[in-house]
């Protein structure tokens, strides 16, 4: 940090509007996107002393937030984590930007980009902003959130956070505006179907790995085999990264709707102002700019499938329109006056219970009523840690083709970081995790060194929850059969004497949850050493 901090940190008014005009010099759509964000990123640091300055974004691939630029040293190049964890991912989520006024002890800052001192962690304050998708042109689509810019800065007041807050705010609209390179690197712009080629491509995919979760996946599939050829809605449940979208895809492509569309809609970036032109579009002169007709998703949808995502979110408004859609199933154009008859199914996910928000009046009883009929939960991965090992082993595989590197198996001391992890970004994170571990690895061996810098540091320990407290138990046992299961390659005996237990009770606690011991022993798997 510069010693002559308050002489440079922008107290005269006119330095904002100069570092504003030199930031969108260097930028628009003759200038290539990496360097006008890196130019920006340094001005950013040399003109008004912010710290650390980086752009995150979100990969529709992974599910995870990645480090895309930065004006400092990254703890890794290849840091991402999941979407709700830390600042930046309650940002991403919320849509909302967040000021820590002091990072240490802010329950929010993680700090896992970047290595901070014990004197910055007390002295600095850290702004989070959210970079909205540009809206289409002579549109008024939904505008989703699709990245962050963060920097660290010194605190001197509230008002100058504040200020400095809008100021990010406002370079965070220029990056969104190069909607070239968005359009690239996000995925996330518009709501849109699967291509026809990769129809068959995305239900293999979806079989494929639901088969590696055989025993959490088994009842599920069964609860969700039937309804893919109903016409109900469908709402499935759980935390960020459990693969609510695969089994979307799954129920759609395994039913008889499955030769016509599947839209996907996110609700994170509806407003109570554009969620029903995205949901039911508009006619040509509706307002003003637009240039002619949109179809809604509902419209593009049409016998078909629609799907959700975060219909938690959705606005009041948007749940009073989407409820009236999906019991007419008739859209109303906004310029428009007679309805148009569709024939949707709904399928939805959520990462918060609909009960909850109904008895909160945060949502409509009725919609959260037709919605939850069919509600299928998938749980997060810390609650079933006997299909860690396998998925991790079915994404080894799948990096090792994608990289072609020929990584045959994981070495003990990675294995144990694995298990004792808290996974917070779920599937989604693991898969995410074996990718960087393939690639960082020289040989054909993952060693606890490969793996991300979040592992090493991790402890397993989970925030407070409303288990009861046989659950609670039946989960803390099943932690310590396969902690001591991957110590010991998977050897009955070896865990009972490790756990001072029989041979008799450990057996019976294995079978009873469902743990497979032949899937940590070095013999029973070939990728696993």
């Amino acid at each position: 940090m510069p010693s002559n901090l308050s002489s440079i940190r922008g107290s005269q008014p006119g330095i904002w509007l100069e570092t504003l005009l030199r930031i969108a010099r260097g930028m628009g759509p003759d200038r290539p996107f990496q360097s006008g964000i890196t130019s920006m990123l340094r001005t950013l640091s040399e003109k008004l002393s912010f710290y650390r300055a980086h752009l995150v974004l979100f990969d529709p691939e992974t599910g995870l937030l990645r480090l895309s630029l930065a004006d400092a040293q990254p703890k890794s190049n290849h840091a991402n984590y999941a979407p709700g964890v830390g600042v930046t991912g309650h940002v991403f989520a919320t849509g909302q930007p967040v000021i820590v006024k002091k990072m240490k002890g802010d329950p929010l800052f993680l700090s896992l980009l970047f290595e901070r001192t014990e004197k910055e962690l007390e002295e600095l304050s850290f702004i989070s902003v959210p970079i909205f998708a540009p809206s289409q042109k002579n549109s008024m689509s939904a505008r989703e959130v699709i990245g962050t810019l963060n920097a660290d800065t010194m605190y001197v007041s509230d008002a100058d956070l504040e200020l400095r807050r809008l100021f990010l705010e406002t370079a965070a609209a220029l990056i969104a505006n190069e909607s070239a390179f968005l359009r690239e690197n996000s995925g996330r712009y518009k709501a849109g179907s699967l291509q026809t080629g990769t129809k068959e491509t995305a239900l293999r995919s979806a079989n494929e790995i639901f088969a590696v979760q055989a025993k959490t996946m088994d009842g599920i599939l069964k609860h969700a085999q039937a309804t893919v050829s109903g016409n109900m809605p469908v709402l499935i449940s759980g935390e960020p990264g459990v693969g609510k979208k695969t089994l979307a895809v799954w129920i759609h492509y395994s039913g008889s709707r499955k030769d016509s569309p599947f839209i996907v809609c996110s609700c994170l970036g509806l407003t109570k102002d554009n969620a029903l032109t995205e949901l039911c579009g508009y006619q040509k002169s509706a307002f003003l700019g637009a240039m002619h007709t949109q179809k809604g998703l509902f419209e593009q949808a049409n016998t078909g499938t629609i799907y959700l995502d975060a219909v938690d979110m959705l606005p009041e408004d948007a749940q009073q329109a989407l409820l009236l859609l999906i019991k007419e199933q008739k859209v109303l154009r906004k310029g428009a006056r007679d309805h148009i008859p569709v024939n949707v199914r709904v399928l939805a996910s959520t990462r918060r219970s609909l009960s909850e928000l109904t008895s909160v009046r945060q949502f409509l009883p009725e919609l959260c009523e037709r919605l939850s009929a069919n509600e299928i939960h998938l749980p997060p991965l810390r609650e079933r840690y006997e299909d860690i090992i396998p998925l991790a082993e079915y994404f080894l595989k799948q990096c090792s083709v994608s990289i072609d590197q020929p990584v045959k198996r994981i070495a003990r001391d990675a294995l144990e970081l694995i298990m004792r992890y808290f996974w917070p970004g779920n599937i989604s994170e693991l898969a995410q995790c074996m990718m960087q571990a393939a690639k960082q690895c020289t040989g054909q061996i993952i060693k606890a060194s490969d793996l991300p810098p979040s592992l090493h540091s991790s402890k397993r320990s989970e925030p407070e929850t409303t288990l009861s407290l046989m659950d609670a138990v039946a989960r803390y046992e099943k932690e310590l059969l396969v902690d001591s299961l991957v110590k010991t390659d998977g050897n009955m005996l070896k865990a009972s004497s490790a756990l001072k237990a029989s041979y008799r009770i450990v057996n019976y606690k294995v079978k009873k949850y469902g743990i497979d011991p032949k899937q940590f022993s070095r013999k029973g798997k070939k990728n696993y050493g």
